[in-house]
């Protein structure tokens, strides 16, 4: 997480070149250093009103789904923000007295095309694609992934708490009815339990309407309760 936090700080140079790279600390393994890294990249978004908070604590204890959710943030606002031009990480690094080289070369982040800054796509120069946005938008995808995979979980869920739900009414519809048919007086009074025990099951919302008596309702068609 060390080297992730110094890359964030070296994503948002790329935006505003006004980072103090001086004070960002490359190749850590402590909390501490990786405290002092957002620390830095909270200020930086204070001084540009950047109005987005830095899950620092989550962040700094590797929790999955926060990390891949704040990386797609970071894609999309360099995305819309990067100003153009060329920007040299290593140089950045070195005048600040930061490493040259973290694990590997540095990106160049390039200008990118008419075409693609006005689409708000990350920018390109031929078949190249800078690290930086080649990182992030490896992140915003493998969020996007974990993203649709927890929310078919949800989906599923949710369809089997319908279902349970529909049956317990339809339990209930049944035995009404039951009671109705040895007793039909019960449906001819107005303010009887039976009465209002029906208005409950059958009242609908707008744009709802209940099938035709013997129409099949298949379990798409089922609202949820």
């Amino acid at each position: 997480m060390g080297e992730s936090s110094a890359a964030l700080c070296q994503v948002f140079d790329s935006i505003f070149m006004d980072v103090p790279m001086s004070r960002v600390k490359f190749n850590v393994n402590t909390e501490y250093a990786y405290l002092q890294n957002f620390k830095v990249l909270q200020n930086v978004f204070a001084r540009h009103q950047v109005d987005k908070p830095i899950p620092v604590q989550s962040l700094t204890k590797c929790r999955m789904q926060d990390n891949l959710e704040f990386l797609q943030w970071v894609k999309k606002y360099w995305d819309q923000h990067y100003p153009g031009g060329e920007y040299d990480s290593v140089s950045r690094r070195k005048a600040s007295g930061a490493p040259a080289s973290v694990g590997g070369p540095a990106p160049t982040a390039r200008a990118p095309s008419s075409h693609s800054a006005r689409r708000g796509v990350t920018p390109t120069t031929g078949a190249a694609r800078p690290r930086v946005a080649g990182a992030a938008t490896g992140a915003a995808t493998a969020a996007l992934q974990t993203e649709i995979a927890t929310q078919k979980e949800a989906i599923a869920g949710l369809e089997k708490e319908r279902d349970f739900y529909f049956a317990k009414l339809r339990d209930i519809e049944l035995l009404l009815q039951s009671a109705i048919e040895e007793d039909p007086e019960l449906e001819k009074e107005e303010d009887t339990l039976v009465k209002h025990i029906q208005g409950i099951l059958y009242s609908t919302e707008d744009g709802f309407e209940i099938p035709a008596e013997g129409e099949e309702v298949v379990a798409e068609d089922l609202e949820t309760f």
